[in-house]
């Protein structure tokens, strides 16, 4: 799947969508707004490196969980063509109240590296692209970390994307980036249709 660069740019693309960093920037800074502002760009850093770390071990780990459940490629591609669609809709169609009960303290790991970066949707497209590509690790940790960087510089500057685009205009990112896909889930699920009828 990876052995192009139009292969690396798709990826690249897909994970990032999942990841949603102009989608959470709200929560980001609903979390942090109880933290000191001397100690906020500190604890988001961090919070983004654990992301980082919890992505690379499941992109190397993810394969042997795979292979221990004995699935096929069809199967996780018709599966994750399927999530991607549901977590789509959910981009593009928000719940009423997103952001749950509010947050107390100084964030660790939870709420925002897992799952708000690392969160079970992209570790699942993780799985896929593995069991899709497993000849091809190093283009998909590259595409891992780009993606994870694009989504962290994002976060990073977070207050400014909300001074400059305000709710209305992360809404309209967001349900492009929805929309968006919605069209590499109907791809993904194709494909596995395909492969799936074809064997």
């Amino acid at each position: 799947m990876l052995s192009t660069v139009v292969d690396l740019f798709s990826a690249i693309v897909t994970l990032f969508l999942i990841m949603d960093p102009i989608g959470n920037i709200p929560l980001f800074l609903s979390v942090l707004k109880t933290v000191a502002p001397e100690r906020r760009r500190v604890v988001l850093l961090r919070e983004i490196i654990i992301a980082y770390v919890v992505l690379l071990v499941f992109l190397f780990l993810g394969s042997y969980v795979l292979r221990f459940l004995g699935l096929e490629q069809e199967t996780i591609s018709i599966a994750g063509g399927i999530v991607l669609f549901l977590i789509a809709l959910r981009m593009i169609f928000p719940p009423d109240s997103p952001a749950g009960e509010p947050f107390e303290g100084e964030p660790f790991i939870v709420p925002l590296a897992i799952p708000l970066i690392a969160g079970p949707s992209t570790l699942a497209a993780l799985l896929l692209l593995q069991r899709t590509a497993p000849a091809h690790a190093v283009p998909l940790f590259l595409a891992v970390t780009i993606a994870w960087g694009l989504s962290g510089i994002i976060l990073l500057s977070s207050t400014f994307f909300y001074r400059v685009l305000r709710e209305r205009g992360l809404v309209a990112l967001e349900r492009l980036m929805g929309m968006l896909l919605v069209m590499v889930a109907v791809q993904m699920l194709l494909n596995g249709i395909k492969a799936f009828l074809a064997r």
